[in-house]
């Protein structure tokens, strides 16, 4: 609990602040020294780092604006393979509070964009609405409490079908390979098993801490779970609709606390939702992961997954009986029906995952009709996060990945 005092503390002075300006203020007094990548943003991390980008805007069916990124090729071929339109796509899908800077935050031998664009794949890299870079409606305000107003389900509903309808589009294929994180595989597993049209564009979804039911989690959220229905009125009266934006607090940590002898409130504020693992961590790049992490959510998410925690099912979002007869036409929510899933699927998972636990990827397994390989990490204190930022990502992870995807993309 050491650090959640203090994080507490900073939080309501920060939430009250409305001048993002004295952090630099402060860093340029005290002359710290800081890692060029915790300024950038994400397109700007990948050209950095040598290699094409490009930023595309994705409209939802209801009016969300996604920003998503593209690395056409890898770092040595760029300039002759830039514009090969028959080169296999990959999509990479990023987690809870998280962004597609997740994907680019190491160097390019540790970064699985950057792995697969070197490999010669063309690298598509999404956002969900409400991160970081998908701050835009074509309405609504993210000041508006009803921009917050959705959970995974929308996502499956409209932001995966959006980004990979484009992609194929601007692609000219017919067929992608799907790699998801967390949040991007209970998306992913949602609009599966709803949309059986997608099942035929996805030739391959590789799904990395795996999420659907979460009966067994002991993640943080666990502890939300018996006050959902009360935590969710609390934030209803509060006006508070984004849980953990990318805002002046994370900015304060990034360059303030993060490469001090306090950076262990920086690791407690990465570990505390998803498990513990030093041993992985970069700590040399803590600044740069707190300075891109959490990019943001809605709290209506949180509270589905904490939701889920109590059903130990994979459902839609609870709204209440009055509600839920209203918009499903029954008094609880439906369930999402992952045996529909006609698409070759394959499970990465690890023993020390607090938020895709065992126990529930187990149960994914056997629910799932096309499962072509379940992976458990051959390392046991790798964690939920270690599957984007593990300094041995590359040698635990990513070589079987790449197989897979020379397999069946």
């Amino acid at each position: 609990m050491r650090a959640y005092a203090f994080l507490t503390v900073i939080a309501i002075f920060v939430t009250n602040c409305s001048c993002q300006s004295v952090w630099d203020d402060v860093t340029d007094l005290l002359n710290l020294k800081k890692d060029p990548d915790s300024g950038r943003n994400v397109t700007q991390l990948i050209t950095s780092k040598g290699y094409p980008a490009e930023n595309h805007i994705v409209q939802t069916k209801d009016g969300y604006l996604l920003s998503i990124q593209r690395i056409p090729s890898g770092r040595s071929k760029w300039l002759s393979e830039r514009h090969n339109q028959n080169k296999k796509v990959v999509f990479l899908q990023h987690g809870l509070l998280s962004s597609s800077t997740d994907w680019v935050l190491n160097f390019p031998d540790e970064s699985l964009a950057f792995i697969l664009a070197d490999a010669g794949y063309d690298v598509w890299l999404g956002n969900i609405r409400g991160n970081t870079y998908s701050r835009r409606h074509v309405k609504y305000s993210p000041k508006s409490k009803i921009f917050w107003q959705f959970s995974f389900d929308e996502m499956a509903e409209y932001d995966l079908p959006a980004m990979i309808d484009y992609v194929l589009n601007i692609t000219g294929q017919k067929q992608l390979s799907y790699i998801g994180h967390s949040q991007g595989t209970t998306t992913a597993f949602a609009m599966l098993s709803q949309k059986p049209e997608y099942n035929q564009k996805i030739n391959i979804f590789i799904a990395l801490a795996p999420v659907t039911t979460v009966g067994h989690m002991t993640s943080a959220i666990r502890y939300l779970a018996p006050f959902t229905k009360d935590i969710d009125f609390l934030f209803k009266i509060l006006g508070v609709s984004e849980f953990l934006p990318n805002n002046a607090l994370m900015k304060f940590l990034s360059e303030l606390v993060c490469n001090t002898k306090a950076k262990f409130i920086c690791e407690d504020a990465i570990f505390l939702l998803c498990g513990t693992d030093y041993s992985q961590l970069n700590q040399t790049r803590l600044e740069v992961y707190v300075a891109h992490t959490p990019a943001g959510a809605s709290t209506q998410s949180i509270i589905h997954y904490a939701q889920m925690v109590n059903s130990k099912k994979f459902l839609k979002y609870d709204f209440g009986k009055k509600e839920n007869l209203k918009r499903y036409n029954q008094t609880t929510p439906p369930e999402y029906h992952v045996q529909n899933i006609t698409t070759k699927v394959a499970l990465f998972w690890s023993k020390n995952d607090q938020l895709a636990d065992p126990q529930d990827v187990e149960l994914l397994h056997k629910s799932l009709k096309t499962c072509v390989s379940s992976y458990c990490i051959k390392f046991n204190s790798f964690n939920h996060l270690d599957f984007v930022w593990a300094i041995d990502a590359n040698t635990l992870l990513y070589g079987e990945v790449q197989s897979l995807l020379k397999k069946y993309s």
